[in-house]
């Protein structure tokens, strides 16, 4: 079994340089694999690896400049959720492209998964999805308003767009783990809108803590690592990845004729050109080779 822990803090680095390799080198020691974020505002990421391992590197990087209070959230996992370990300097640990915004300036309230369902229940409050399509294609909480983005730096255009719709409304808004709130929550602040609520820990804890029969979340989560998604308990959900477009796939979506493997599926047969089908099908055919000589090939998650 894997321990699973994903992480964010929004802080001021100022030598990113300096932090990044021995990160790198320490999660590499502890047998820890994943992808860690350094930017200017902050850490972000997940790893997955021995238990002993994830306490080393969550223990060094509580040491990092401004750290000391990071919190994480811990899943599990049957199989290795990643073959590699990247720390990778970033100009932001997740991309709004909104220069103005600073999580560590203001947020909205906190709302902890125990009180999330009465919050979205009221009458008065707009719920808010701040996750990509795909993501919440395969599961949201009941009511939730999808922005129909394709990324986060999609959402200030279409807040801007939709923003008479919740005239005298609060708004409550969620994501996976909590760090696009942060900053979506700091942007309508800073758009003027007064009451914002977000979910504490995000739908992986709200799926820790609240029990599935009192929950208003249907479906699955997607998760950005091998398992794709995860459930209520934070069960490994059904899940696969179509390695062509990198979206969800159902196991059934595999009998469909659209599908190819690691060439193309359903959703992304239309929006590939015959010769990116035939690298795919060249990639495919080396990783069927890498793992004939029981080694993992580079293109492999």
């Amino acid at each position: 079994m894997f321990t699973v822990a994903a992480l964010y803090h929004f802080t001021r680095f100022d030598d990113l340089d300096a932090l990044r390799d021995p990160l790198l080198e320490y999660c590499r020691a502890n047998d820890v694999h994943g992808t860690l974020l350094l930017a200017p505002e902050g850490i972000n990421g997940t790893i997955a690896g021995p238990r002993v391992g994830i306490d080393a590197v969550l223990d060094h990087i509580r040491a990092l400049p401004g750290c000391a209070s990071l919190e994480h959230k811990e899943s599990s996992a049957t199989v290795p959720p990643f073959n590699r370990m990247k720390v990778r300097i970033k100009k932001e640990i997740v991309t709004m492209g909104q220069s103005d915004v600073d999580p560590t300036q203001d947020v909205g309230q906190y709302v902890a998964p125990a009180d999330w369902n009465e919050l979205i229940s009221a009458p008065d409050v707009a719920v808010i999805d701040t996750r990509n399509d795909y993501e919440v294609a395969i599961g949201t909480f009941d009511g939730a308003i999808d922005p129909q983005t394709k990324s986060f730096g999609e959402f200030p255009e279409w807040w801007e767009a939709n923003k008479d719709r919740f005239h005298n409304k609060r708004i409550a808004m969620f994501c996976t783990g909590g760090i696009r709130c942060e900053k979506s929550t700091n942007f309508l602040k800073g758009q003027g809108v007064k009451d914002v609520y977000h979910l504490k820990g995000g739908i992986l804890k709200y799926l820790e803590d609240v029990p599935e029969e009192t929950s208003q979340w249907n479906g699955d989560c997607f998760v950005f690592d091998a398992r794709v998604s995860v459930g209520h308990g934070l069960k490994e959900g059904p899940h696969e990845l179509c390695h062509a477009c990198r979206q969800p796939i159902l196991p059934n979506d595999k009998q469909r004729p659209e599908y190819e493997d690691g060439v193309s599926c359903h959703q992304c047969i239309h929006n590939t050109t015959d010769d990116a089908k035939s690298r795919f099908r060249e990639r495919q055919k080396q990783i069927r080779l890498a793992a004939q000589r029981g080694v993992k090939h580079m293109g492999e998650i």
